[in-house]
């Protein structure tokens, strides 16, 4: 996928922050840089929701790609994967994700919680009474609003991201594990 609007000039000092952190500077950034209101304010949720901490970081992680692999966001698949790795988390199993029905290393938390990502990124959503209510019985309800929250907030990326053209950076190339292909 080639991008349908071509990267704006960030700020220095913002590009300089991006490679410290990941190496790279985020294609999405430059993409938003068109409208930095827009760019900043992203930027800014996105460092918010990274600070949660009511929900397992692993729960979310398989979450977020889950999320990116059904809506076919490659960037936001491939750098979830680079930070579960940064995130020293289990990426045997990270690297399942795409493929999570099929693949037998996930406890069935794991599978209720990307079920549940991929209910609620289905148009219109479809999440049942009884998934909900089985994750809010295991993790509990701040950590089930913080999930809740997280998945919406995941949407809100990879949905823009696939619109605007955006796809993988290369990151999850660093990852001794490869990522699987959606099945």
């Amino acid at each position: 996928m080639a991008l349908r609007i071509a990267k704006a000039e960030l700020p220095d000092e913002l590009k300089q922050g991006m490679i410290d952190q990941l190496g790279a500077v985020m294609e999405p950034a430059e993409v938003l840089w068109h409208n930095p209101k827009v760019a900043q304010d992203g930027l800014g949720l996105g460092r918010l929701v990274a600070q949660w901490d009511a929900a397992d970081v692993s729960l979310k992680s398989f979450a977020h790609m889950a999320v990116a692999a059904q809506v076919g966001c490659s960037w936001c698949l491939d750098v979830g994967y680079f930070q579960a790795q940064n995130e020293n988390l289990d990426l045997k199993k990270a690297s399942q994700v795409p493929r999570w029905r099929e693949s037998e290393v996930f406890t069935p938390l794991e599978r209720d919680v990307m079920e549940y990502a991929e209910a609620m990124t289905n148009t219109p959503p479809t999440v049942t009474d009884e998934l909900y209510a089985g994750l809010l019985d295991r993790i509990g309800p701040a950590a089930m609003v913080e999930l809740t929250t997280y998945i919406a907030f995941v949407n809100f990326s990879t949905r823009g991201n696939t619109a605007h053209g955006i796809s993988s950076q290369g990151f999850s190339e660093a990852c001794e594990i490869p990522l699987e292909a959606r099945a």
